[in-house]
């Protein structure tokens, strides 16, 4: 239990100011003998900055106003010292800096700071790869992708790719290497490579890198067991959804190998044990007849009764040896690709980021937009509103240039937005108490 707070307890008040004198002039000699900057130093002063980049909103929404151009000089002086820390010979406080590093990327607009030092973080990044463990080949490879998301598609980032492309490759067909580090390659590889390169022998290159490990997949269907679930599961999704990516954004001559050569593949990996490696071969299935038709009007898929009985079993599957919350994943994002291979249609989905919205209407969008989510997490919404990159990609024209003015004017006052959740609220309450009663009711008519 804590000690009690007592006033008047313990020595008398000259004593306890003396002996307070005392230990200060110890503890300023411990201080002159100590080292300047210790690795646990640095390894604490690391995670302080990191945590201030988590929630970009905050500090501006409920704190008073502050001089931006300080501000900016601040976060400026913190991020140098990061980039500082990831030359450190501690792996803890490398491992930190790069994820300090990944937040900030993440949550602001950072292109003039990192331009000027781009090949500086690229040698870092690069020698965090090589000779790092696995979580901090993890951070760096994710260091990466918000790199060149940061630069968007110029020659600055075509020279990230080229340098970095040779170790991710390495990593990502070294056995031996983390199961994580070699999916956080996988990728970096992907988004990259996306972003970055102009060279077509190049993006056949990397996708040729990717097909080298999500097809070992294919592999294990011919199995009697069929497909079993193990730690490779994880590696082989991160390589099929990067290889769909950069499938996207192929010749059409391309495109039409591609589809001869794993189309008819693909309906194997439904049968797979984990439900993220179903869900991504239905996803990319749906994206690979999308891309088919669009090419040629008049395509024609043989084994497409089989197929439809597949997607409809699993856009339906009761399993009970599946958990509840995996069925109604995989039964939402099936009935989705059903009626993408059956009628040709796709549910339009909507994304809203401050005053504009974003329509979702294809499959190949839904790919993209799914890929940068999982890289900039709560950060997509800032990027979707100011980053030039995804407003190219998106066709979203150039960024808005609101004022903070106009900004107020159209957010709503927290007492309205209350009021409606709460009148909302109510409503929802209501229906199922109804929807309650009519089980009810059926339960005491059996």
């Amino acid at each position: 239990m804590p000690k009690s707070k007592r006033r008047g307890g313990g020595t008398s008040r000259g004593t306890s100011g003396i002996t307070q004198s005392l230990k200060q002039t110890e503890s300023g000699a411990q201080n002159r003998n100590m080292q300047p900057f210790s690795d646990e130093d640095a390894s604490i002063e690391t995670m302080s900055h990191c945590s201030g980049f988590s929630d970009p909103t905050s500090s501006a929404e409920d704190g008073p106003e502050v001089d931006e151009e300080a501000a900016q000089e601040d976060l400026e002086y913190k991020l140098k010292g990061l980039i500082d820390l990831t030359l450190d010979k501690s792996a803890k406080t490398r491992q930190s800096a790069l994820e300090g590093l990944k937040n900030a990327l993440t949550s602001k607009i950072l292109y003039d700071f990192i331009l000027e030092r781009r090949m500086t973080l690229t040698d870092s990044i690069e020698r965090c790869i090589k000779k790092g463990k696995s979580d901090e080949q993890r951070a760096a490879a994710g260091l990466a992708s918000l790199l060149c998301v940061q630069l968007g598609s110029g020659i600055e980032s075509e020279e990230i790719f080229k340098t970095l492309a040779p170790v991710l490759k390495k990593i990502l067909g070294d056995g031996a290497a983390s199961v994580q580090a070699r999916q956080a390659c996988a990728t970096c590889l992907g988004v990259c490579c996306f972003i970055a390169t102009e060279d077509i022998t190049e993006l056949y290159s990397t996708m040729e890198c990717l097909e080298s490990i999500f097809t070992k997949s294919y592999q294990k269907e011919r199995n009697l067991n069929g497909i079993s679930s193990t730690q490779n599961t994880v590696l082989h999704i991160s390589a099929l959804s990067a290889w769909t990516l950069l499938l996207t954004i192929c010749p059409m001559n391309e495109v039409k190998k591609k589809i001869e050569m794993h189309l008819h593949k693909f309906p194997i990996l439904l049968s797979c044990d984990d439900v993220n490696m179903r869900i991504a071969a239905g996803e990319t299935l749906a994206l690979l007849f999308e891309l088919a038709r669009g090419s040629d009007a008049d395509f024609f898929y043989e084994d497409m009764e089989p197929l439809t009985q597949k997607l409809r079993a699993l856009a339906t599957d009761g399993n009970k040896h599946r958990a509840k919350v995996d069925k109604r994943k995989q039964r939402s994002v099936f009935r989705d690709v059903l009626r993408a291979v059956e009628e040709h249609d796709f549910s339009t989905e909507t994304v809203k980021f401050g005053p504009e919205r974003m329509y979702i209407d294809c499959w190949v969008k839904k790919q993209t937009y799914d890929t940068f989510k999982e890289i900039l997490g709560s950060g997509m919404q800032h990027h979707l509103q100011s980053n030039e990159l995804l407003r190219n990609v998106f066709e979203l024209g150039p960024p808005l240039m609101l004022d903070e003015a106009a900004l107020k004017t159209m957010k709503i006052p927290r007492f309205e937005r209350h009021l409606y959740n709460s009148a909302a609220f109510k409503a929802r309450t209501k229906a199922r108490s109804k929807y309650r009663d009519k089980r009810a009711d059926v339960g005491e008519v059996f």
